[in-house]
């Protein structure tokens, strides 16, 4: 199967905004050969916790939310990072799975959150993990990717590739995303597949580089650091 990691850059809590640029570089995926495509955290709003957190129109009610319908009628498979409404007063950091027929496929929730955002969103319980093409995958949302456990375990339980919606800034995200993500392929045997932010992205400026690392940590195919785009690369059962 070819996976694709997205890199964008979001227009500011722009929901149809950010909806047109996702599409089109889900286009762009689908002309590739890609049958999935995996896009940076907080996908539509971008990186605004202040904004996300002051207006709930901003989250998504559930994985039918109609907003999300042109996403899920892409012609291929998204893994697509929202602020999800849950049944308290906090959202979730959730990433939404829909297949190339737009059916829902699976939800993950950020288990941990970093700084600020333990103020204004509930962490997520379930692993989320899902079957596609015959393929297993995991998922985590960018400081997740942290935490050995929760790849250790998705290795353990049989997933062959791991999703990461994430945004790595420039200066120490650089080395982080550099380390953190061959690092995980390397250790748990795993594909990683990154999606992450391009330019400005809340208080911090994306740094690009989406990518693909093989199983022992070889780097596959990898963005540049300035400009919205996907890369692909084939992964293997």
């Amino acid at each position: 199967m070819k996976i694709a990691a997205a890199q964008l850059t979001c227009v500011p809590a722009d929901i149809p905004a950010n909806t047109e640029r996702s599409l089109a570089l889900a286009a762009e995926a689908r002309e590739q050969g890609a049958e999935l495509v995996v896009f940076p955290e907080f996908t539509l709003t971008g990186y605004e916790l202040a904004a996300i957190a002051a207006d709930p129109g901003l989250w998504m009610a559930d994985a039918d939310d109609p907003r999300l319908d042109p996403l899920r009628s892409a012609g291929i498979a998204v893994a697509v990072n929202v602020a999800l409404r849950t049944g308290g007063p906090l959202p979730a950091i959730a990433t939404l799975v829909y297949g190339a027929d737009g059916r829902h496929v699976t939800t993950y929730a950020k288990q941990h959150l970093y700084g600020h955002e333990q103020d204004g969103f509930a962490a997520g319980e379930g692993q989320g993990r899902f079957e596609l093409g015959g393929i297993r995958f995991s998922l985590g949302v960018c400081y997740d990717n942290h935490f050995a456990q929760l790849t250790g375990s998705a290795a353990a339980d049989g997933c062959r590739v791991h999703l990461a919606s994430s945004l790595y800034g420039t200066g120490d995200g650089i080395r982080e995303r550099a380390t953190v993500y061959p690092g995980i392929a390397e250790e748990h045997g795993l594909y990683v597949v990154l999606g992450n932010h391009v330019g400005p992205a809340g208080p911090w400026t994306g740094c690009g580089r989406a990518a693909v690392w093989a199983p022992g940590g070889a780097l596959l195919a990898e963005a540049d650091d300035r400009t919205p785009s996907v890369v692909t690369a084939e992964v293997g059962a």
